[in-house]
């Protein structure tokens, strides 16, 4: 009806609510642990570990040797006076051996005969033929200064061997009872033979700790070079 009031327009009410969360993003299972991996991480350790504990560390300490203490650095040795390398102050070798043997003075008898690839065994029992071997040499030694039953003294440290069987040094009566021998093969006299042989004896640092010693390849090389023979 045109006389009829009009109703009003309904406004429609838009709610606008929280926005959606977005999708939690895709997480990947860990990896599960594999032997290969574990085989590369050990041997990656392994290789560090020999770079530092075998390489790095020795050269460092050589390095530092090198400057505090040179000669020991190097392996102590002992050279003539052209250079050449006779061997170690802390190994004996055996001068009784070739021609220049009975100008030489000697040094303890060896197990081993002074290889040192080789272990020094435990003296020798009763039974063990090394013993025979070790008496014959010994004997050897003592028929050199005269009748050994009658009238023989001879230092043990001389015909008894080390615990290492390359110990170089030797009481200083250990080598002074050599002088007679050495002195009448190179025409020497006794007396300058002792009085060069007490040049060379190291005292103990302390009064009554260790004893006097020689290092009979030091000896040995010093009258090399006094008497001008070349090296045995």
């Amino acid at each position: 009806m045109s006389g009829s009031p009009r109703p009003a327009p309904v406004e429609a009410t838009l709610t606008v609510g929280p926005a959606p969360s977005p999708a939690p993003p895709l997480v990947r299972p860990p990896r599960a642990h594999s032997l290969a991996g574990h085989v590369r991480v050990a041997a990656a350790f392994i290789v560090l570990m020999v770079l530092v504990s075998g390489v790095a560390y020795p050269a460092l300490v050589t390095a530092i040797a090198d400057v505090i203490d040179p000669g020991s650095a190097g392996g102590s040795l002992i050279k003539y006076p052209n250079g050449t390398v006779e061997g170690s102050e802390y190994l004996a070798q055996n001068m009784s051996a070739g021609k220049l043997g009975p100008e030489l003075f000697w040094a303890r008898p060896s197990l081993t005969d002074y290889n040192t690839t080789l272990g020094a065994d435990s003296p020798p029992g009763p039974t063990d033929p090394a013993l025979q071997a070790l008496l014959n040499e010994t004997i050897a030694y003592m028929k050199l200064y005269g009748n050994f039953t009658v009238n023989a003294t001879l230092p043990f440290w001389w015909v008894a061997p080390s615990a290492s069987s390359v110990d170089p040094d030797l009481v200083p009566e250990a080598v002074l009872v050599q002088v007679p021998r050495v002195a009448m093969n190179n025409n020497l006299t006794i007396g300058f033979v002792q009085d060069f042989v007490n040049a060379r004896i190291v005292q103990p640092i302390l009064p009554d700790v260790g004893v006097a010693y020689v290092n009979v390849l030091e000896l040995d090389i010093a009258l090399l070079e006094y008497t001008g023979n070349p090296a045995w």
